[in-house]
């Protein structure tokens, strides 16, 4: 469960990369930077994301702006989601809007690296 729930997290974070990256393709390790900071809260050890946390997504939701870049950054999370545990479904699903960054999608382990536009 915890790993459907990370998969999850990680999906919709990587789904946040949908704004306005000029120069290129998301990297599996812009992306491991960027989220670090959410997992304390992601695992229920912290009561809201931290300033690291919201800057972290709001740097993925500026990164990528074609689809590719958008399901690149997708599949790089969804491989990351194996090494964590503990993860709560809930808290993951709060962060973009604890951090004040909006979504239009879904926050669910159903989503589809290959649909992101």
């Amino acid at each position: 469960m915890a790993r459907v729930a990370l998969l999850a997290v990680f999906a919709v974070l990587a789904a946040l990369a949908v704004a306005e990256m000029a120069s290129g393709a998301v990297t599996c390790g812009d992306v491991t930077s960027a989220i670090a900071p959410c997992m304390s809260y992601a695992t229920g050890q912290a009561s809201s994301p931290s300033a690291g946390c919201c800057s972290g997504v709001r740097t993925l939701n500026g990164k990528a702006s074609t689809s590719a870049d958008r399901q690149a950054a997708c599949r790089c999370l969804k491989n990351l989601a194996g090494s964590f545990k503990g993860i709560s479904m809930g808290n993951a699903a709060n962060i973009p809007g604890e951090c004040g960054v909006s979504v239009s999608f879904p926050i669910n382990n159903n989503v589809n690296c290959d649909t992101l536009h």
